[in-house]
């Protein structure tokens, strides 16, 4: 039979892996979801990664080149408010940036055992808080994770993740998945509606004993007092006392580190020569 048949040329007689309007169908939704779980844990486990330590936050935040930018754009100055914001706003992308080397240097991402590297930074590799993190990871020469998302806006990888573990999903719920089910800690800075999504996904994963226990730090006491009332949380019998040590507060990334380690990450990789 000619290869430009009506059989040949129709979609029935396409390969199953090579129709993607197939693939698409409502039905095969149950086998979208299996391939967005089994394509990351397959590739991770070649890179040895068997544990990551997760940083969420922002989007929106600039990095210093794109804060030139604006500034530029301003005639090179801001009005007092924008520029306060800003200046703030760098200070979150420094303390990320700082913290992805630290946790590259000191958790063990340079130290595999038997193949396995542990502690490696993973975001959900787009732009701000999680390019920085990314980046600084990237600048001391560990590997680093993207798990990236469909997104009409502010979703495309940034430069820093390691090419072979970016990652891309449609479903959030398998993203989830995967930065929870092997994360030994998480540092979370200041961010919107994503971050709190995200943060109380986890959280709420160890408050019922779903996730194992493991250290969470969140960045800016004064930003995350402002936005959530925990005390009143804990007035009203929504949450038990109890349930504010599953988190820590810090300000600095030196600090965040030390807090993951006192709450028992293990700093088992001496610094690594720059």
């Amino acid at each position: 039979m000619p290869h430009t048949s009506p059989q040949s040329k129709s979609p029935s007689y396409r390969l199953p892996i090579e129709d993607t309007d197939f693939l698409h169908r409502d039905e095969l939704r149950g086998v979208r979801l299996q391939l967005e779980y089994d394509k990351p844990e397959i590739l991770l486990r070649e890179w040895g990664v068997r544990s990551t330590i997760i940083v969420f936050g922002s989007a929106r935040i600039p990095s210093p080149e794109r804060a030139r930018a604006i500034r530029k754009a301003a005639g090179g100055a801001l009005d007092d408010a924008a520029e306060a914001l800003l200046t703030r706003h760098l200070a979150y992308y420094q303390a990320s940036r700082e913290f992805g080397r630290i946790a590259s240097e000191r958790g063990g991402a340079f130290a595999p055992v038997d193949r396995w590297r542990d502690n490696v930074i993973a975001t959900g590799g787009g732009p701000g808080i999680m390019e920085a993190a990314n980046r600084g990871a990237y600048e001391a020469g560990a590997p680093t994770i993207g798990f990236n998302i469909n997104l009409p806006t502010e979703q495309f990888p940034n430069p820093y993740t390691t090419p072979e573990l970016t990652f891309r999903f449609q479903y959030f719920g398998m993203r989830k998945m995967h930065m929870a089910m092997r994360t030994n800690a998480l540092v979370v800075f200041p961010g919107g509606f994503g971050t709190l999504d995200e943060m109380f996904e986890l959280l709420t994963l160890q408050q019922t004993g779903k996730a194992p226990a493991s250290p969470i730090v969140l960045m800016d006491e004064a930003y995350w007092r402002r936005l959530i009332n925990f005390q009143a949380l804990i007035d009203d019998g929504m949450i038990r006392e109890a349930d504010m040590n599953l988190f820590a507060f810090a300000e600095t990334a030196e600090e965040a580190w030390s807090q993951l380690v006192q709450r028992g990450l293990r700093d088992h990789a001496p610094p690594h020569p720059r």
